[in-house]
């Protein structure tokens, strides 16, 4: 899984304090808990990811269940890979 590479990217993209991302695990919730994850972030998260991993992502393949969590994050990005 690419928990520990999302958790970094998290780190970077949201400017998070030192620290911060270590103490995340794949149960963390995202959205509504992390104040820094706005909409704006959203978007910009989904770029990062985009070019870190070399795939694109179309509207229709994200929701609210793709960042509820780190791990669900971290599950989406497994599947864009193997697709």
């Amino acid at each position: 899984m690419y928990l520990q590479e999302i958790k970094t990217i998290l780190a970077d993209t949201l400017s998070l304090p030192p620290g911060a991302a270590d103490a995340l695990t794949a149960d963390s919730a995202l959205m509504g808990s992390i104040p820094e994850l706005d909409s704006m972030a959203v978007v910009q998260l989904i770029a990062t990811l985009e070019e870190q991993f070399g795939f694109a992502i179309d509207d229709d393949e994200i929701d609210a269940s793709t960042f509820a969590t780190v791990g669900s994050l971290a599950k989406f990005v497994e599947f864009k890979l193997t697709a």
